[in-house]
């Protein structure tokens, strides 16, 4: 069925913009009107506008998806309906795309879809894990424990995203500046100062000469340094999305690497801990949260890894034995789990090894923040003593030949 965009008015008087799918204007008309909108305007949209529409769309925090979700988990122990429920964040979000998705949600489950499927049309905003959360809650009726797990989850990844951001964030800054305070050193002050040099009439040392060199190439290819940067961005970037391979290969060398390998497996940890424990306290089957835990996952190394403990499982082997035939996951790990399956509270104890990394991603990111501020400073130590040495050795020689 084609989409349209709309543009409507809610009960309260207030505008409300979205997309929805209907066979037609007339369909348009009585899918709003059961949603409690009434039409303004609509135009039918091709296929490359809704994907346009959809790439443009601006992303919804994740403080209004929790508000969301509070609310809606509020309103079910009142024992609100959930068509009521929709209706009334529909009108009530703070943000203009949020309630333009609600309304499409609203129309879904309103015609019969039940919440999962209505949420799962939505990728972007939904991730897969909510979905599966909403369809254990549907399924087992318990729609409150539902979105209590997904409030935790989201508040989860939330903080974890905000670690991620501020353990890249620092040492991209800290780079640009080292970078900018080389190139003005080199492109316009030592220039300068070499210039003197050269004109003074005696053999330079190889230490003032490696400086006018090194000088002399960042005035004449610095351009082609930053073009060379911006291939390689380029090239790992195109070659991640187009060869999986390629992604592959890049994943494994990332989580060999020395500090930023060991903070990378120490969040993907945390990340599939965190979301089979939620999703197996949900009363999901093991499989379902192995494939969901799964798809959170962004290094395909571990990927590829839990699918092999998928088809282990499937196959009769306990959890813990899985993990360890694996090779990617720490013994502590592999002991956990295996307590947890013994002892039959296995979501209490990946809790505990999700709290666990996330305490320690968080001393992680700190030692590498410690540890890049005086790496930073010897590194433009160095340059200032190296440009000193360089430029005060022969003036001193030049003195001294003028007193003898």
């Amino acid at each position: 069925m084609p989409k349209f965009s709309y543009k409507a008015i809610n009960q309260k008087g207030r505008p409300v913009r979205g997309v929805v799918t209907a066979a037609n204007e007339k369909d348009l008309f009585a899918r709003l009107n059961e949603a409690q909108l009434s039409l303004l305007d609509c135009k039918e949209m091709n296929e490359r506008a809704s994907k346009l529409s959809t790439l443009m769309a601006k992303k919804i925090k994740a403080r209004d998806l929790i508000q969301m979700f509070v609310h809606l988990e509020q309103l079910q122990k009142a024992g609100v309906p959930l068509l009521d429920s929709l209706a009334d964040i529909r009108d009530s979000a703070e943000s203009t795309r949020l309630r333009d998705i609600m309304s499409d949600i609203y129309s879904e489950v309103s015609a019969g879809s039940s919440f999962a499927n209505a949420i799962a049309k939505h990728p972007t905003t939904f991730a897969p894990i909510y979905v599966s959360l909403i369809n254990a809650g549907e399924e087992t009726g318990n729609m409150t424990h539902s979105f209590v797990q997904v409030i935790k989850h989201l508040k989860w990844a939330d903080a974890m995203a905000t670690k991620v951001k501020k353990a890249t964030r620092y040492p991209k800054i800290l780079g640009v500046v080292v970078i900018l305070v080389i190139y003005v050193m080199m492109g316009y002050v030592v220039p300068e100062v070499t210039g003197f040099l050269k004109n003074i009439g005696q053999t330079l040392p190889p230490i003032t000469l490696a400086l006018i060199a090194t000088s002399q190439f960042f005035s004449d290819d610095f351009m082609y340094i930053i073009a060379g940067i911006i291939f390689v961005f380029t090239f790992l970037k195109m070659g991640r999305n187009l060869s999986e391979p390629f992604r592959y290969h890049t994943d494994y060398v990332a989580l060999r690497m020395p500090v930023m390998g060991s903070l990378i497996r120490k969040i993907s940890l945390s990340q599939f801990c965190s979301t089979f424990g939620v999703l197996f306290s949900s009363g999901l089957e093991i499989l379902k949260c192995l494939d969901a835990a799964k798809q959170t996952s962004t290094n395909l190394v571990i990927t590829e890894a839990l699918e092999g403990v998928k088809a282990q499982v499937q196959e009769g082997a306990g959890i813990s034995h899985a993990l360890n035939s694996s090779g990617e996951f720490p013994s502590l790990v592999v002991r956990m789990v295996k307590i947890g399956e013994e002892s039959g509270n296995l979501t209490g104890v990946l809790d505990q090894v999700s709290e666990f990394y996330d305490k320690d991603v968080n001393e992680a990111v700190d030692a590498m923040i410690q540890m890049i501020e005086p790496a930073m400073t010897v590194i433009l130590g160095g340059m200032l003593l190296w440009i000193a040495a360089a430029v005060f050795g022969p003036v001193y020689d030049s003195f001294g030949k003028m007193g003898g």
